[in-house]
């Protein structure tokens, strides 16, 4: 009963571990494989447990597991990295500590105590991969309208010098394309070009990720040059920046002043030529004011401000973003679309456009891919979700500012219509919201920013 308490307590002790744990016996059978393990290599203890190991697991030609390496060599293993498939084909990463298990001086066993690495792992590879990844330049960016070509007349001028830059705009404005054409346009060209979104990656990966790591700073860790070293020479792009967590924000503005970084664990400083290109999607001062943005990053950051006006600013550019997607797509699917049908232009013109230019593209994409023999895209085509939103949420206001102006003898250019139509839009309203610019901001779903340049103009 003693024995049967004790072998309990410590099978709820092995499961409760933060570390993976897999022992085998002689034979090279799991005798003990724990919950950490499990959900590390994706496994159920029915499809490892008496099973032996090389049933279950495979490992690369030119690797030998490092438990049956312990098994049959008595071989001592210390932080050891290793890769290798479960028996579904995942790929899995893990640090390892493994030794073989004596009794009366025979091996009668090994235990490996494992962390999981796999998505730093492939994180280091995935942006390893991204350098020199860069095809956008100016000339890739499409549109005709006064606003676009003055933030690509700015930004050609900062290709002339390392400053800093901070690109401001809304999600699907084309942020990156900014970016990698300021890198491509500059003397750092033939240097990497380094991306990395700070939205996407936990804050305790995403500070070694960015600063690197010594061997030794913590258990499983490895020497791995962050991203700041991976770029030197070269552009570091963080993407929404307003994302990275404050304390984050603090050693980045510590590594733009000295210009040098310091790895996790480590004691000593590496010098770093880097230029920094920082995008956000919300207003700087209202992020500052909310708590995602530091005052004094802001200002470092933004030596050279620009900001990518949405798509529903710059409604001259539809048809040219169109045509140049369609293009695109012809090539990519192997079709020959030659145009957009009247009535969908008409809509793309009437439409607000909240995901900007990304959603334009996608819509064009959903549409070519409900094309059989057509030579144009029609209504038809468009996908559901965006007729859906269309008819429902912006039919109205465009019909109220069309009578307006419903004498056919009167039609005036469509740009001054937009103008017209934008213009009794607004003020409806700032009438509802007593003028408070916060909040018909948030009822328009656009920033102070925007709403006050859209008064102002």
């Amino acid at each position: 009963m003693h024995k049967t308490f004790l072998s309990e307590i410590f099978k709820q002790i092995i499961d409760e571990m933060d570390i993976g744990l897999h022992v085998i016996d002689e034979i090279g059978q799991t005798i003990v494989y724990n919950k950490k393990m499990m959900l590390m290599e994706s496994m159920e203890l029915i499809d490892v447990i008496d099973k032996n190991l090389l049933e279950v697991f495979k490992f690369k030609s030119d690797q030998e597991s490092t438990l049956l390496q312990a098994l049959h060599k008595g071989k001592e293993t210390k932080n050891v990295k290793q890769t290798y498939f479960n028996n579904k084909g995942k790929e899995i990463t893990t640090i390892n500590n493994t030794f073989p298990l004596l009794i009366n001086g025979e091996i009668r066993g090994a235990a490996e105590i494992a962390r999981d690495v796999t998505k730093l792992e492939k994180l280091i590879r995935n942006n390893a991969a991204r350098k020199g990844d860069t095809a956008y330049t100016f000339e890739s960016i499409i549109g005709e309208s006064s606003l676009i070509k003055e933030v690509i007349e700015h930004a050609k001028r900062a290709t002339r010098t390392s400053s800093s830059v901070l690109i401001i705009g809304e999600t699907g404005t084309g942020k990156e394309l900014f970016a990698q054409s300021i890198h491509n346009g500059s003397a750092r060209s033939a240097s990497p070009f380094v991306s990395q979104n700070c939205a996407a990656i936990p804050d305790n990966l995403l500070e070694s990720i960015l600063f690197g790591t010594k061997k030794g700073a913590f258990t499983g860790s490895v020497d791995y040059p962050g991203l700041f070293e991976q770029a030197h020479g070269g552009t570091l792009l963080l993407d929404e920046i307003n994302s990275l967590n404050i304390s984050l924000q603090a050693k980045l503005l510590r590594v733009l002043q000295e210009r040098s970084i310091r790895r996790i664990g480590d004691s000593k400083d590496i010098s770093v030529d880097v230029r920094i290109i920082a995008t956000i999607n919300e207003d700087p001062i209202e992020a500052i004011a909310n708590g995602h943005l530091r005052k004094d990053l802001y200002y470092r950051l933004g030596v050279v401000t620009l900001f990518i006006p949405p798509l529903r600013n710059r409604m001259e550019d539809i048809q040219p973003l169109v045509e140049s997607f369609i293009a695109d797509y012809n090539s990519l699917f192997q079709m020959e679309v030659k145009e957009v049908e009247g009535e969908v232009l008409s809509s793309f013109y009437q439409y607000d456009w909240p995901g900007n230019v990304r959603e334009l593209e996608h819509i064009v994409e959903g549409a070519m891919n409900l094309i059989m023999d057509e030579e144009s895209i029609e209504y038809a085509h468009l996908p559901f979700h965006y007729r859906n939103k269309f008819m429902f949420k912006h039919a109205k206001p465009i019909q109220l500012a069309a009578k307006k102006d419903s004498n056919p003898e009167k039609i005036t250019s469509l740009k001054k219509y937009l103008k017209e139509a934008e213009k009794s839009y607004l003020k409806k309203a700032l009438d509802m919201n007593s003028h408070n610019i916060t909040k018909t901001a948030e009822m328009l779903g656009i920033s102070r920013q925007s709403l006050q340049y859209r008064i102002k103009k």
